[in-house]
């Protein structure tokens, strides 16, 4: 007992020196922040407010495109960082991926510029979403929907681990991710950037990529970890028109209800920067709104770091949005909104000379500058930059290795999920005569997506030629004269965008007589943002055309969807028996696929999202009860109700789940206790298989009308054939609230019923 006693007393003096030296350290830094700002010139202060893409200080024929090899010019880079001492750094010349060491390189002449004043080290940001984004040789894991469809918390944390680690071996400390948007909209182009259309799967996995990113104790001056930031605050996916940077309209209830959860959960996880919505909600662009930016992020959810704009936002409130009569106006408004940094990207002059005016008339005042700098070097020396502010590329031994390429593909293999399997035609037996066709068939961009290597992922064929299309991943594992491939339609860019055109269409319909099984691999090619806005949800006429030729072949078809959101295939689902959505699964997504199809992984993904049937059918999981009713037969049209494709949370097996013994610790509660709900799932199946168990809660009566259920747990688990295990929830007053008429957290007494499988029972709230 008292060696017991004894090692705890240690582990509780370790724990308070760790405390007490993260305590020191913030009023070290504190100190250091102060002492220095007061040494800094206006200019200086001011400097440090803005951020610049990197084409503008490089060589090249302007400042929106460069020369390769990619060459700093040093009258640029002095004017940028001599005369107007510009703090910040973002994105890649040329829209390319770079080695490490180019980057290296690059900042490093960067960080060398700055030979006079203070030497106040730069800090160079990226949007390295689902691996470094612009790192060639980077492990790319499966883009945010598809590690939502994991329903896996160790594998989103060992991804934003690796993403942190080689994202620092570029010697890049800030990475713009994760995206914590809510997003049930999927006419939305950034839908897969997100983690779907729950509030709590986006909270809970939001937290791990936090902790993945800045590590146990945020400690971000860690070589192998980055500075996170949370985007888009707030309320940024739900646009009325469901196209980029479009207005929203946003009750205050519903803004708090559904959308804040993720970020505070965030915030209070340690995250140590945020990026503020594009849009407009309600009418007013977020980035000029002190109610959201102050009263909100500051006071009410006590965040204490960086905010910054996306790209080119404060001038959008003169260029777009019409609330400032010029770009200094609209500046003032948006650095006394609470904006600390500006993603200007490229007419920083104009926004460093213009700030200086509105301080030097008043307008801004010095004390709101010293306020946003205070918040750029307190991150600035928490990464460590002021001593490290280049890493040595050498030292990343494990970059681009065989541990982060097994990570990124048990990502893959557990994301895609199993839609449909008639009578049970997957998986296939190796010695099946296989035609492989569709547009999705051999490419790498479609299995990445944006962010990959570029903006719109349009340069990933050039970096990702050594990993395995869907195609060559069949051909590996089933042998090549087991496989053909046709591709029957194919993309080809045209001008700045991309188009369908039939390439070989009948020689593949052709095919598909001789063949045993086709696989049809259909869907989307890369895109983000606004270049990814479209007017039809359905999946384009070309490619329903081609899936309704290949379906009357007669043979079995096995429909493969590469997709960045849920397009509809209602038109010919019926026809299809077995259906794969792969969503976005990164390189490594291919073999993963062909290792589902044959057998040799038990698919276990399940939908972050409704699959819809219908586009003006677009309703999330957690609807109103009003969304879904019992109707007269024969007096409603029955396809108007409540009807996705497939429903939130849906994914199959190769082997079969049983589901017993719901039980809870009491069916009577006050409102701040808690309740442990325990279920016992069985693998009845032949095969072994994981299966994540989702615990949903309904509010049965409420004084604001209820969701008919809401997913309030999840927990995944492998089970061998036959065996069984016992899963357990703890359910607390936080689980059990809502945000009521006066926009706070309640919890009303009455009845609730849990929902786990197809077992339910209820409790009351007293």
């Amino acid at each position: 007992m008292k060696y017991v006693l004894s090692l705890v007393m240690v582990a509780l003096s370790v724990t308070n020196l760790q405390a007490q030296k993260a305590k020191e350290s913030n009023l070290s830094i504190e100190s250091k922040v102060q002492s220095l700002l007061s040494k800094m010139t206006l200019q200086e202060k001011v400097g440090q407010m803005t951020q610049l893409t990197l084409d503008v200080i490089t060589k090249g024929p302007d400042r929106f495109s460069s020369t390769e090899p990619v060459e700093l010019d040093p009258l640029q880079v002095e004017k940028a960082f001599i005369k107007y001492k510009v703090g910040s750094v973002l994105n890649t010349a040329n829209n390319r991926a770079r080695t490490p060491e180019v980057w290296n390189n690059i900042i490093s002449r960067i960080q060398q510029a700055n030979k006079t004043g203070l030497k106040i080290p730069v800090i160079y940001g990226v949007d390295a979403i689902h691996g470094a984004t612009y790192t060639a040789g980077a492990t790319m894991f499966p883009q945010q929907i598809a590690m939502a469809a994991t329903r896996n918390r160790d594998l989103v944390l060992k991804g934003a681990e690796i993403t942190a680690y080689e994202t620092r071996a570029s010697s890049i400390p800030w990475n713009f991710s994760p995206v914590l948007d809510l997003c049930p909209d999927p006419r939305f182009p950034r839908q897969w950037e997100t983690f779907g259309e729950d509030p709590y799967l986006i909270t809970e996995l939001g937290k791990q990529m936090i902790k993945g990113y800045e590590g146990p104790g945020n400690n971000i001056s860690d070589p192998f970890r980055v500075a996170s930031c949370l985007k888009h605050f707030l309320g940024y996916q739900v646009s009325a028109s469901g196209k980029d940077r479009t207005p929203a309209y946003i009750s205050e209830q519903a803004l708090r209800e559904y959308h804040l959860p993720a970020f505070k959960a965030a915030i209070d996880a340690g995250a140590h920067t945020i990026m503020i919505n594009s849009g407009l909600v309600n009418g007013i662009p977020v980035h000029s709104n002190p109610d959201i930016l102050i009263k909100l992020l500051r006071q009410e959810l006590g965040f204490k770091g960086l905010v910054v704009t996306d790209w080119g936002d404060i001038e959008n409130l003169y260029q777009r949005d019409k609330i400032a009569r010029d770009h200094k106006e609209a500046i003032m408004i948006a650095i006394n909104a609470g904006i600390d940094m500006s993603m200007v990207a490229y007419e920083y002059e104009r926004f460093c000379d213009n700030l200086l005016e509105l301080v030097k008339e008043g307008k801004v005042k010095e004390e709101r500058i010293n306020e946003a700098v205070s918040r750029v070097l307190t991150l600035k020396y928490k990464l460590g930059l002021f001593e490290n502010p280049v890493m040595d590329y050498k030292k990343y031994t494990k970059f681009g290795g065989s541990e982060f390429a097994r990570a990124a593909y048990l990502a893959a293999s557990e994301s895609i999920t199993l839609l449909k399997n008639s009578n049970n035609i997957l998986p296939l037996n190796k010695n099946a005569k296989v035609l492989i066709t569709g547009p999705n068939a051999n490419s790498m961009r479609t299995l990445n997506g944006g962010w990959t290597y570029s903006w719109q992922g349009e340069k990933v064929e050039e970096f990702a030629a050594k990993y395995n299309t869907i195609v060559e991943a069949f051909k590996n594992k089933a042998g090549a004269n087991q496989v053909t491939y046709i591709p029957g339609v194919s993309y080809k860019m045209s001008g700045k965008y991309f188009e369908e055109y039939e390439d070989r269409m009948q020689e593949a319909v052709k095919a598909a007589a001789s063949a045993d099984v086709v696989v049809l691999c259909l869907g989307e090619n890369s895109y983000t943002e606004t270049p990814g806005n479209l007017s039809d949800l359905y999946l384009s006429d070309l490619q329903t055309e081609f899936a309704k030729k290949i379906a009357a072949s007669g043979k079995p078809v096995v429909l493969v969807l590469n997709e960045g959101r849920p397009r509809i295939i209602s038109k010919f689902e019926q026809q299809i028996p077995a259906v794969i959505q792969t969503y976005l699964p990164g390189n490594y997504g291919a073999d993963a696929l062909a290792d589902i199809i044959y057998g040799d992984i038990n698919p276990s993904g399940k939908l972050p999202y409704n699959y819809p049937k219908f586009p003006n059918s677009l309703v999330a999981y957690n609807h109103k009860p009003s969304e879904s009713r019992d109707m007269v037969q024969g007096v409603y049209n029955y396809d108007a109700d409540y009807n996705p494709q497939w429903e939130f949370g849906h994914g199959l097996s190769y082997t079969t789940f049983s589901y017993s013994n719901l039980q809870l610790s009491s069916d009577k509660i006050a409102s701040t206790g808690t309740i442990t709900v325990s279920v016992d799932v069985k693998n009845t199946g032949q095969r072994e298989g994981k299966e994540t168990v989702e615990l949903y809660l309904s509010d049965l009566y409420a004084s604001i009308t209820p969701d008919v259920k809401r997913l309030k747990g999840f927990e995944k688990i492998s089970l061998k054939p036959g065996e069984t295990k016992t899963v357990r929830f703890t359910l607390t007053s936080e689980h059990m609230s809502f945000i009521g008429k006066d926009n706070q957290p309640v919890v009303e007494p009455g009845e609730f019923k849990v929902e786990i499988g197809k077992l339910t029972k209820n409790f009351s709230v007293q």
